[in-house]
């Protein structure tokens, strides 16, 4: 492998930092990473693209590992596109995707970020990493440092999905439950660093999970033939997947890869519980005022605070879409439409999604004639406390063949 990074820059106020370098945040906010994108240009084509294994690494000049045997892996590749003919009959739309990131590693799409940022851990000689997490980031975080040798330390709210729990002790982390929110456990990791020399790998307070996560953005590109759709729509927490797709968007119209220049609407989707970015792209601000008392029973969106707020708005502004909250009340309902009609494990997150399309479509903002991609960053099955059902019970020897048929 060979790296084209050039450098990092502050997405606040574009200064510049240099790259191989431990960094974290400037200024209180995120970083990018940057290429020398025309080098990238001469040094790989699609079709060599082609010839590659179905793996995120694939696109290598597009990430930050110099390093071949820095490369932390669990087999992470390329998540399926699925075509979603009844579900999308049943909210009025021509043509609806699902990019399914649940059947990734741990099953959720933190495994793309996880994955480059623990291999960039070992790159730059980190040895401790810690998290707070309140779902999929601590699991994932856990199971690649595991894999690489590190020594991983998880913090959640004690309200976090309990397969998120146990999944981050399963792989070996230190992990513990928190009286607070998320915010609370980011405070421990922060006040740790200088106490036990951990590494913060919190969302956007390190530059590499991003990369990671654009190869949402890249896959996308590749699956439909380099053209992309009318609009995504993304469950927004911290917001990292958002921000990664729209970064690699513009870096694969440098390098020439889009077969058209129009890029897709971004839609950014929360639920009414826990709203930030969508109260501040209704008020038309920058950066979004805190949620008061966030309550949402899809975890990974219980964000109250992003430090990325602006990176995501503008985003979302750019790209011409809007970011709008759904009602937390009809989760559930959103969660089985699209799980019966489809079959995938359709997380609450992603649920979400499908009650914004389903908003957006009334109103006019999305046409039916347009073609949707959700994307589904995790399984269902990781959210044992919102799959609660009460099955019926058969007695040995005493079947009830006319109602069992229904």
């Amino acid at each position: 492998m060979s790296s084209f990074v050039t450098h990092l820059e502050s997405a606040i106020d574009g200064t510049q930092l240099p790259a191989r370098t431990i960094q974290t945040v400037h200024a209180g906010r995120p970083l990018w990473v940057r290429y020398d994108l025309e080098a990238v240009a001469k040094a790989v084509s699609r079709e060599d693209l082609a010839r590659r294994a179905p793996s995120l690494w694939r696109y290598r000049e597009l990430l930050p590992v110099e390093e071949e045997a820095n490369v932390v892996t669990l087999g992470e590749g390329m998540s399926p596109l699925l075509d979603c003919p009844r579900l999308a009959a049943a909210l009025g739309i021509e043509r609806l995707l699902v990019k399914d990131e649940s059947q990734l590693p741990t099953g959720s799409f933190k495994a793309r970020g996880m994955a480059v940022a623990v291999s960039m851990a070992k790159e730059l000689g980190i040895e401790r990493v810690a998290v707070p997490t309140a779902g999929n980031a601590g699991g994932a975080l856990a199971a690649y440092a595991a894999r690489a040798g590190l020594a991983c330390f998880v913090f959640m709210p004690d309200d976090t999905p309990v397969v998120n729990q146990l999944e981050a002790a399963l792989f070996g982390a230190r992990a513990f439950l928190v009286d607070g929110l998320i915010g609370d456990c980011g405070a421990i990791v922060r006040e740790g660093r200088e106490r036990l020399g951990w590494f913060d790998m919190s969302t956007l307070r390190e530059p590499y999970r991003i990369e990671g996560k654009k190869t949402m953005g890249l896959e996308l590109a590749e699956q439909l033939g380099w053209r992309l759709p009318d609009v995504v729509l993304y469950p927004t927490g911290g917001g990292t997947g958002l921000i990664g797709m729209w970064k690699a968007f513009a870096e694969l119209e440098a390098i020439g890869w889009l077969a058209e220049p129009e890029k897709p609407r971004l839609y950014s989707c929360q639920s009414t519980g826990c709203a930030p970015i969508a109260r501040a792209f209704q008020a038309g601000e920058r950066f979004a005022q805190p949620a008061r008392d966030p309550r949402t029973i899809a975890s990974g969106l219980r964000v109250p605070s992003a430090v990325g707020d602006f990176m995501i708005l503008d985003a979302v502004r750019e790209s011409g879409g809007e970011a709008l909250a759904a009602d937390e009340g009809e989760i559930p309902r959103w969660m089985s439409l699209a799980t019966r009609l489809e079959g995938i494990s359709l997380c609450p997150e992603a649920a979400v999604c499908v009650g914004v399309l389903e908003q957006a479509l009334s109103a006019g903002r999305i046409e039916p004639d347009e073609t949707a991609v959700i994307f589904n960053t995790g399984a269902a099955q990781k959210y044992v406390e919102v799959l609660a059902a009460d099955l019926p019970r058969l007695e040995k020897g005493a079947v009830d063949w006319g109602a069992l048929a229904g």
